[in-house]
């Protein structure tokens, strides 16, 4: 089956026994014991798991063509939770430049349990493996990462890794599977904040993990999960679950006018640098071409000036939204360090924009109009 086809029949099954083409809403926190008694597969307590939700892990799983799937209230809630999953005094390497908000979660929540943590560059095999010591347990791979936008070799980081012994995560957020498939370029897990191009509309906040096997190591994720706590409502999975509908087609829309708007940002005087990997001249775009099967809604570039410069082109916009955040139908930007706060290695030059699905024309008139005012 297509992904088009799975994105809008995949879990509409699930506890829906009317047979709704839509399933209902189902907010009820209990669910009445058969007279039996309890039996381990009955819906018990909605924190251990509810119609909903359980449509929405089946649906994001078989999207991202993993075995199982769970879901959380957000992405840095998934992310804990599978860290957590570790042992204190287990090692994990990431991305120099991975998410700010999961490097202050590591930072400031995990490594004070125990966790230790290496951030480095990513791009580099050698330097995966110098940095791997006797306690390294799991390798991050965020690609294209953010905002930087490099790339990471995935098969060649998940080969190295299970040669090692290690698990390996990899944030998909943004690519989508629609653009790529970490699970199936030998990745164990593969993390999502599904408040950005899942939910698609910037009115949703969520997160999930899905598992190529369910293991050991998977059940005791999924114990942190439901006695965490950490989930989303029925409300967001159901809305979810409708966004998820029109994932391919909307990533269709940000593939296209992301490459548009980054050629036109490729060519414009006070542009220094752009970071996009569909470009040529990007120096990953031999790997991601390999792995992605399209290179997302995301930029980022430098500007010809300084830091106030950049801050100024940004608050010119008059069309694009000055915003954090990304994956919606609307394109926003923002002056990234800025956002990113203290720890941030993001040069003060760059500007991110997540490149939404008005009018390339109109996008590329705002920008021409922010960059060059009269």
């Amino acid at each position: 089956m297509r992904f088009e086809t799975k994105a809008i029949h995949s879990g509409l099954e699930i506890h829906n026994p009317s047979k709704a083409i839509i399933p209902p809403i189902s907010p009820s926190t209990i669910y009445e014991i058969g007279a039996a008694g309890r039996n381990s597969s009955d819906l018990h307590y909605t924190r251990l798991a509810n119609p909903n939700r359980l449509q929405f892990e089946h649906l994001i799983a078989d999207l991202e063509e993993g075995e199982t799937a769970m879901a959380f209230s957000s992405g840095i809630a998934a992310g804990a939770a599978l860290l957590q999953g570790l042992n204190p005094g287990d090692h994990v390497i990431l991305p120099e430049d991975v998410y700010a908000g999961n490097r202050k979660m590591v930072n400031d929540i995990m490594m004070r349990w125990g966790l230790k943590a290496s951030f480095i560059d990513m791009t580099s095999l050698k330097h995966i493996e110098q940095a791997m010591t006797p306690d390294s347990k799991l390798i991050w791979i965020e690609t294209p990462s953010n905002p930087l936008m490099k790339i990471t070799d995935i098969s060649a980081v998940a080969q190295l890794a299970k040669s090692k012994g290690l698990l390996t995560v990899a944030d998909n957020t943004w690519p989508t599977p629609f653009n790529q498939l970490p699970l199936q370029l030998g990745v164990d897990v593969v993390l999502h904040s599904t408040s950005k191009y899942f939910g698609g509309h910037s009115d949703i906040l969520g997160g999930a993990l899905i598992f190529a096997r369910q293991n050991e190591f998977t059940s005791r994720v999924r114990t942190i999960q439901q006695m965490g706590g950490a989930v989303p409502s029925p409300q967001d999975c159901w809305m979810l679950s409708r966004s998820s509908r029109t994932l391919a087609y909307r990533m269709r829309g940000h593939n296209e006018h992301a490459l548009r708007v980054a050629s036109f940002l490729d060519d414009h005087s006070r542009v220094k640098l752009v970071h996009f990997p569909g470009l040529e001249s990007h120096s990953g775009h031999d790997i991601a071409k390999k792995q992605m099967s399209g290179f997302g809604g995301m930029i980022s570039f430098l500007i010809e000036g300084n830091q106030q410069d950049a801050i100024d082109i940004v608050g010119r916009s008059k069309l694009i939204k000055r915003a954090t955040s990304l994956g919606g139908v609307e394109t926003t930007w923002e002056h990234r360090q800025s956002s990113e706060g203290e720890g941030s290695i993001t040069p003060n030059t760059l500007i991110r924009i997540s490149v939404g699905l008005e009018h390339p024309d109109d996008i590329i008139k705002d920008l021409e109009q922010a960059f060059d005012p009269r």
